[in-house]
């Protein structure tokens, strides 16, 4: 392991690990001491592992304020989406995995496909700062865009003002549409959130390190052994 790298990527002795704690599929749950557990938080520690020295998960409640910390000191690396906004200030690896993004419509809509959404007059609740919120900032052009802090606060926001659509992670969306009767999930999607391994711009052996790693562990069946030891339902090998 070079020298270089290792102290680009664990200047402290240690690998600190930023967490996004809202996506509940690569974070699926939590130890006794309140260590986060799952595909994200074990591809951490394979990295530590590779490196040499030990892993401590740096959690954050929501993935914009993960970015938020990028080149601050705060983590080392960062397992969020990818995305090109974030970019400008993280360097991210090829994504390792990846999730559908669609829309739930309310009982009754008459829209069938996901491209009908972007319309005037339409309204779609989205939580704040998301991948996929990015994803549809830059790309819807006559919808109207009402962010929530949150997932379960974007879900809230479709239901109680009526809202034309909801966005979101399609596994999210089958349990949001069971606890709206007669709501329906829209086929196809409108994006997948790349789900990448970054960190700070400038660091250039850490981050061709980091794209070797994600490529082999891809290739080698450790993204795909983690997401079925975790019991993960809609997330996939990126391609």
């Amino acid at each position: 392991m070079s020298p270089e790298i290792r102290a680009q990527l664990a200047p402290t002795g240690v690998l600190r690990a930023g967490i996004n704690l809202s996506n509940f599929l690569l974070v699926t749950g939590r130890a006794e001491d309140g260590t986060p557990q799952g595909v994200a938080p074990d591809m951490a520690a394979a990295i530590a592992a590779r490196l040499g020295v030990p892993v401590r998960h740096v959690p954050y409640p929501r993935p914009g304020e993960l970015a938020d910390a990028a080149g601050t000191g705060a983590w080392d690396i960062g397992l969020i989406g990818a995305e090109p906004q974030r970019a400008e200030r993280i360097a991210f690896t090829p994504a390792y995995c990846e999730i559908e993004c669609t829309f739930l419509v309310p009982p009754g809509s008459p829209v069938t496909a996901a491209e009908e959404i972007d319309r005037p007059g339409t309204r779609i609740a989205v939580a704040e700062r998301a991948a996929y919120d990015l994803w549809l900032a830059r790309n819807i052009r006559h919808a109207t865009l009402l962010r929530a802090p949150s997932i379960d606060g974007s879900f809230a926001l479709f239901r109680d003002q009526g809202l034309e659509a909801l966005a979101g992670l399609r596994p999210r969306l089958l349990s949001d549409a069971e606890a709206m009767p007669g709501s329906r999930i829209l086929p196809g999607r409108f994006t997948a959130v790349q789900q990448a391994i970054g960190t700070a711009r400038g660091n250039d052996a850490a981050s061709a390190f980091l794209a070797d790693f994600v490529a082999e562990a891809k290739a080698g069946g450790l993204v795909a052994g983690l997401i079925a030891k975790h019991g993960v339902r809609g997330l996939s090998v990126a391609a």
